[in-house]
């Protein structure tokens, strides 16, 4: 929100260029020192980047005494992960994480001290803007930096860009603290020395969690020209393979230039036919390839429908077979009602059917019927499609597909509870899980499979148990094999492990953005939506409910797999959800997830982000929540075991100092650095019914309007106007009934209406803004009548910078691609009601266990301990494998180990000998 957005990851820079670590200096004609450096092997040596590989990145010490050190990565991903790869380390802070980077630090300066030191700067709040980090970008070719939109974990960072980091001050829009040096001057062959290679860096994975990035990376590498898997001595592709990377590559990114240039191989209508349609173009197709081809399509933003030439839903749909074999005339390729003609095999029959819903088509009952009747007596799946009576044999892999198919479908939850009991019992003590029911030793796919199921049913603990033995095999290349000890990583084995590790899920990958189950809103909107044309709204809150993003449920992390919540974009999106009423049943779980203790994966809850109670509470956090809870009808002097009405009270400023907490003037509440946070802390005093008590950080609110009519966006600090921060000031002010905040509202609201650009949106920290544009809305719609035509104006913008996935941009012709944080202002701003009379009431929503992942504070949440139901764990709790039916037996496993291999290469257990012969080469 607003101001906030400085929390998101920029920082500040000095004087002079170095390769990690320091040799010789040479000298360029501006005046801008470059280093010549030798490094670790695991470095990327500077000349390895290229306006067409890799990208480069700068640190300006010169603040501290140092000088401008360069690093590489050939494989850039995002902005913080450049900076980790080129050599630097880095520290966030208590209160945001990683995702606000406070100090960096470099081998090749002052022993790799990170900057600014403890001595200076605590890092357990957002450091003040005049001594920060900030972040400045170019793209390839760019000749003059920009001040970043995105934070570093957000930013994408592309072949050929150049990202620089500056210490000192710049306000909120970059208008100063600009580098010293051009991004030529950064550049390998931009001007300067060949530099040499980069310093040291420090895993880039957290333990016990899977390197994506390392997978897909190898993935990618299988794919001859970029496009397809072909196997080794072979001429054609290997489509069945092609199919599973680009499942891989798409769960880690679902923009993947790699997944959509081979999902377009795979939809040329030779490739199409040659795969789906052996018999011919215009006969029955494979069920199993026209499902994979269609799961593709969905996966990377291809129409099933139109395919190939084909529509491969409803040839699926119509080739579902009617009846038993046996009852009446032969059906050829069907074997019982409701197989999907020619499939053979339960995971085509299963995708199939989450292909089809996926794409919005209704499958036959009797197919989805068809998957239950596969169900074994101990709850699992079988991989073949049996017939009643026939022997059934169970395995994690089919367990998992059908599963997450049959949740897919609805319906079906106590087969779907079986099968979740199965996989509990079935997991090895170690997390993993074998290929097969009788194998004792773990397997990379099927415990791929499993992990994904858990995870979607909700059991995230045995899915990260898995994962976390899923981490413990990577092989050095990247890749997985299937078995525990294989040294080749093979694309069957890797392919569900990278979809599992990415968080995701074949269902979830696939699953077309659709309007999400809506709840009546059950208290009408305190404004009318405005007039004019704007943004899809129920697609705006699907984004926004998206269990990619919002984790459990309940929050939204700093960076994802962090486990680390990121609080206040939570209660962002939390605000959205209640102006739009959507989705009340989101809304409360989030809701209660912050009122009844819930914990993110790092162990802290709300108190540790407003740190109420502590000598760093500040107003801003404090009146954020507070005023959610207001919104919804809960009680801010009893929300999450807290008074935080009272904590505003005390967070008042008596006058202004800098010890022990900051100050800028009496009636500034402590540690309240922006109008943003000021207006929070005055909106959730007044709507408490605490006017009195906030007369003077009401009076200093009004101190600061400009007479213009603007806002500044920072207190105690230079800073320019901007619409961000007049808008909620003019908010908090409209509560007042007294004329004096009324004509000072009025004022805001003529000067907000005259930065509205040609294009309906509002200028920003960085360029035309959507978060500008959402609270220009929200500020303009307190006179709605008289602004209307700038409200349908901005609404148009946002409609304009909405995307497919119904996420939003930060800004017009900036960074492509949607961002939680402008999402949920866009979101909310939309229906124009202030942040002063949002409510939204939660009557008729059931509450849910609040889920705890507490792995203590200093670190991700350690792999759980695995106890399962009926093992001899001899009194203590803890599945060691010293007893039960599932614990190794040394000779037997080996023994064992050369059958699993025959089910495992099919890609999981269930698939046979047909599915080995497809599995051999090309990393099968």
């Amino acid at each position: 929100m607003g101001s906030e957005q400085r929390a998101r990851g920029h920082r500040r820079v000095g004087q002079r260029l170095l390769s990690v670590p320091a040799a010789s200096l040479v000298m360029l004609g501006a005046g801008v020192g470059f280093v010549t450096v030798s490094s670790p092997a695991k470095a990327d040596p500077i000349d390895q980047c290229t306006a067409s590989t890799g990208a480069v990145v700068a640190v300006d010490f010169g603040a501290f005494g140092g000088p401008v050190v360069r690093g590489c990565d050939t494989t850039p991903t995002t902005g913080y992960e450049l900076l980790g790869d080129g050599g630097f380390t880095t520290e966030g802070t208590v209160h945001d994480g990683d995702g606000f980077i406070c100090r960096i630090g470099s081998g090749s300066f002052d022993d790799g001290t990170e900057y600014p030191t403890k001595a200076t700067e605590d890092c357990v709040l957002t450091p003040q803007a005049t001594a920060y980090w900030s972040y400045w970008v170019a793209s390839p070719g760019q000749k003059d930096w920009t001040y970043s939109s995105y934070g570093a974990m957000s930013r994408t960072v592309r072949p050929g860009d150049v990202d620089a980091w500056v210490f000192g001050g710049t306000d909120i829009g970059g208008s100063t603290g600009r580098p010293t040096f051009s991004p030529d001057d950064v550049r390998a062959d931009g001007g300067g020395p060949t530099p040499g290679p980069t310093g040291p860096t420090g895993p880039t994975v957290p333990p016990g969690t899977v390197d994506v990035a390392a997978a897909t990376r190898w993935l990618t590498g299988q794919l001859t020209d970029g496009e397809r898997v072909v196997d080794e001595g072979a001429a054609t592709a290997n489509h069945l393979l092609t199919t599973e990377t680009v499942f891989a590559l798409a769960a880690a990114d679902r923009t993947s230039p790699a997944a959509r240039k081979a999902a377009g191989f795979l939809a040329a209508p030779a490739q199409t036919d040659a795969y789906a349609y052996p018999a011919g173009r215009d006969q029955i197709p494979d069920a199993g390839a026209a499902a994979r081809l269609a799961l593709v399509a969905e996966a990377t933003g291809l129409d099933p429908r139109g395919f190939g030439g084909h529509d491969l839903l409803g040839d699926l749909v119509r080739n579902v077979c009617p009846r038993d074999a046996g009852d009446g005339e032969p059906i050829p390729g069907c074997l019982t009602k409701g197989d999907f003609r020619t499939t053979g095999q339960a995971d085509a029959q299963a995708m199939a059917v989450i292909a089809l819903l996926n794409g919005g088509v209704t499958p036959p009952a009797d197919a989805v019927n068809r998957l239950t009747g596969l169900q074994c007596e101990d709850g699992g799946f079988t991989g073949i499609l049996i017939r009643a009576g026939e022997w059934c044999d169970s395995d994690a892999a089919s367990t998992g597909l059908i599963a997450l198919a049959l949740k897919r479908a609805g319906g079906h939850d106590a087969v779907v509870d079986e099968a979740r009991e199965y996989l509990a019992k079935s997991q090895l003590p170690n997390g993993s899980w074998p290929s097969a029911s009788y194998m004792t030793t773990g397997s990379t796919g099927p415990t791929g499979w499993a992990a994904q199921a858990l995870r979607a049913l909700g059991d995230t603990a045995r899915a990260d148990a898995g994962i976390s033995w899923l981490a413990g095999r990577q092989l050095p290349q990247g890749g997985f094999g299937f078995e525990e000890g294989e040294s080749d990583p093979r694309i069957f084995a890797t392919a569900p492990v990278t979809v599992a590790g990415a968080g995701s899920d074949l269902v979830a990958l696939t699953t077309k953005k659709t309007d999400p189950p809506t709840t009546p809103p059950t208290t009408p909107p305190t404004t009318a939506p405005p007039a004019g044309d704007g943004p899809d709204l129920r697609k705006g809150t699907a984004y926004l409910t998206d269990h990619q993003r919002l984790v459990l449920g309940r929050y939204y992390e700093n960076a994802a797999g962090s486990g680390f919540a990121d609080y206040g974009l939570t209660i962002d999106g939390a605000y959205a959800l209640a102006a739009t009423g959507h989705d009340n049943t989101t809304l409360r779980n989030i809701v209660d997830f912050l009122d009844k203790g819930g914990k993110d994966g790092t162990g802290r809850d709300l108190d540790d982000w407003t740190k109420i109670g502590t000598a760093y509470a500040g107003g801003g956090f404090l009146g954020k929540a507070a005023l959610l809870a207001e919104a919804v009808g809960r009680d801010p002097r009893s929300f999450g075991g807290q008074d935080l009405i009272g904590a505003l009270a005390e967070a008042v400023c008596p006058k202004a100092s800098a010890t022990p907490r900051p100050c800028a003037a009496k009636g500034n509440y402590t540690y309240a650095t922006s109008v943003f946070s000021q207006s929070l802390g005055v909106i959730a005093q007044v709507r408490a019914g605490e006017t009195a008590a906030a007369a003077d950080p009401i009076a200093y609110l009004k101190s600061l309007q400009e007479p213009s009519g603007a806002w500044p966006s920072l207190i105690g600090e230079r800073s320019e106007a901007e619409v961000d921060s007049t808008a909620m000031a003019a908010m908090a002010l409209d509560l007042l009934p007294d004329a004096a905040s009324q004509a000072a509202v009025d004022k805001a609201l003529a000067w907000i209406a005259t930065r509205q650009l040609p294009d309906g949106g509002f200028p920003g920290a960085s360029g035309n803004s959507v978060n500008s544009a959402g609270l220009a809305v929200q500020g303009l719609s307190l006179d709605a009548p008289k602004y209307a035509d700038h409200i349908a104006g901005a609404r148009k913008f946002l409609a304009s910078q909405q995307n497919p996935d119904g996420g939003f941009n930060v800004v017009k012709g900036g960074q492509p691609g949607s961002d939680v944080r402008a999402s949920a202002q866009a979101v909310g701003g939309a229906t124009g009601i202030s942040f002063g009379t949002l409510t939204r009431s939660l009557e008729g929503t059931t509450p849910q266990p609040v889920p705890s992942t507490s792995g203590g504070p200093s670190g991700p949440p350690a792999p759980p301990v695995i106890v399962t139901p009926g093992e001899d764990t001899g009194g203590t709790g803890i599945a060691d494998g010293s007893g039960g039916n599932l614990a190794s037996t040394g000779v037997q496993a080996g023994i064992l180990a050369a059958a699993a291999v025959a089910l495992v290469l099919g890609g999981w257990g269930a698939t046979r000998a047909a599915r080995r012969r497809q599995a051999r080469g090309s990393g099968a």
